[in-house]
């Protein structure tokens, strides 16, 4: 890693932002995810926010920042010392997604705009395992990156008002499951009937940026029997052993 091509500016009094390539790549990530690890490390005793995006670093101080030039330099030096070795340890989950019209409701239109039967859409778009950039735009909403270009199509130009809990879309190079429900803009494939965020857990989200998230197709009469699952607090996420 070259801490001098990296980009460092102040955000507000009370944050720094450090910038990487704008590219969503894995060994982007990996170095992110290894300087938010060294960061946290050595700021523990300050409790700052650290988070990530496909490229950004958010440190976020909590207060005001009184020599910003000063911690600038000094993340920087933290940095240099950063060796960017073995990979970060992360988990891989297998999520059941029901791709059945009534949720599936841009697929019929995707597999005609790309010459695939259904059957075909789904057989691909549950072969890879996806890459969890990072979680926002809802708490708990997965940003896959992976999704094979044969099946990546742009946002909708007009967003729906009400997409419904666990839909799971695509957007662009990226594929994701709305946690609520949510107004938005992706193509809308299928639905995943577990929970992904729970505010009143002490873990609300039980996946970390890095992880790895492949999709299982189920049927609706399965859909349903997860779905009784959850509400019964009995279902477990499946983690495989890596």
């Amino acid at each position: 890693m070259k801490v001098d091509q990296l980009t460092f500016q102040t955000l507000g009094k009370r944050a720094i932002l450090i910038s990487w390539e704008e590219k969503i790549e894995k060994n982007i990530l990996q170095e992110i995810l290894q300087c938010k690890k060294i960061i946290q490390k050595n700021y523990i005793q300050l409790n700052v926010e650290v988070i990530n995006t496909y490229n950004l670093l958010l440190i976020n101080y909590g207060f005001s920042i009184e020599n910003a030039y000063g911690e600038i330099s000094a993340l920087k030096e933290l940095l240099l010392k950063t060796k960017i070795g073995k990979k970060i340890i992360t988990n891989q989950y297998v999520l059941p997604v029901c791709y059945e019209e009534q949720f599936a409701l841009d697929l019929k239109e995707i597999c005609q705009h790309k010459n695939l039967t259904s059957e075909e859409f789904i057989s691909l778009h549950t072969s890879i395992n996806y890459t969890l950039f990072f979680i926002g735009f809802l708490p708990g909403f997965l940003y896959l990156g992976g999704l094979p270009k044969t099946l990546q199509i742009p946002r909708k130009k007009t967003p729906r008002l009400n997409v419904k809990k666990g839909a799971v879309g695509i957007g662009e190079k990226q594929t994701g499951i709305y946690p609520q429900n949510s107004a938005g803009g992706w193509q809308l494939i299928g639905n995943c009937p577990v929970t992904l965020f729970d505010a009143l857990e002490d873990s609300p989200s039980p996946f970390l940026p890095g992880d790895e998230v492949q999709f299982k197709s189920v049927s609706i009469k399965e859909h349903q029997e997860i779905l009784r699952q959850v509400e019964l607090g009995a279902y477990q996420i499946q983690k495989l052993e890596k």
